[in-house]
């Protein structure tokens, strides 16, 4: 009697629908941060790509939660970003400041896109560099500036700078340089803490909500400047952090060959 082979399981095909619906949002909203730069209307282009980051944020926890990870999120997540946090950025800031480079000189208009341009490959190559790390890194740092923080850095310094009566063209010296040590930074060695493995449990020390109180009591009185500092220290903790943890490993090695003979 011959036994009839069952006909093999065809692959399930569609997507998770929640998890890639905040991804959609926050590549839309990349999307407009640039139309609204493009328009000259800044303060929405910032905001579009806070809302970015928001979204961002709740993507990979809504799929972590309802269990829809995939492979096609992770992707689609890693091109929304380069969209929301690396392209967005560098357009906005090319439109509000670097392009006025271009009154003093030729050359001058070539450092301004060139700048901008470093941060938009820079970030790519961020994203590219996360995407193969996937599983191998520690969980508790990244390795360089995440895109979505070099972006919030460099949103916050426009809007900061909006806030205090300064516009583009009177930084446009600056900017070039907040570009490039942003577009650095993300492609750097520098470890950053990442938060995703913090706290653990359910507990915190009492410090910590009184600290965030501090913070929430600060942004209420004065946010740009608030935030523009704590966003500015988090940039900094990266290279303190790893010069102290080389300095650490250093006098550790001293230590061995002191102690053996």
């Amino acid at each position: 009697m011959n036994e009839v082979t069952p006909a093999p399981r065809r692959p399930r095909r569609g997507i998770y629908l929640l998890p890639n619906l905040f991804t959609t949002g926050a590549l839309f909203s990349g999307f407009y941060a640039i139309i609204a730069a493009m328009g000259g209307h800044y303060g929405d282009a910032v905001l579009a790509v806070f809302v970015a980051a928001v979204l961002d944020g709740l993507d990979g926890r809504v799929a972590r939660l309802t269990h829809t990870q995939s492979e096609f999120g992770v992707q689609y997540d890693s091109l929304s970003d380069l969209v929301s946090f690396g392209l967005a950025p560098s357009l906005i800031l090319y439109s509000w400041s670097l392009s006025k480079l271009t009154t003093y000189g030729p050359v001058w208009g070539r450092i301004g896109w060139a700048a901008a341009f470093m941060y938009a490959a820079c970030a790519a190559l961020r994203l590219a560099r996360f995407n193969t790390q996937v599983g191998m890194a520690d969980k508790r740092y990244f390795q360089g500036l995440a895109s979505p923080a070099a972006a919030a850095f460099t949103m916050i310094y426009l809007w900061a700078a909006q806030t205090l009566g300064w516009n583009g063209r009177t930084l446009v010296f600056v900017t070039p340089f907040v570009a490039a040590a942003a577009a650095l930074l993300m492609v750097s060695r520098f470890r950053y803490f990442s938060f995703k493995s913090w706290p653990v449990g359910d507990r915190v020390p009492f410090i910590f909500l009184f600290v965030v109180v501090l913070v929430l009591v600060a942004l209420a009185i004065d946010p740009p400047r608030v935030a523009f500092g704590v966003i500015l220290l988090y940039v900094l903790s990266g290279p303190v952090l790893t010069l102290l943890g080389l300095a650490a490993r250093q006098r550790q090695r001293r230590r061995g060959r002191a102690g053996t003979p």
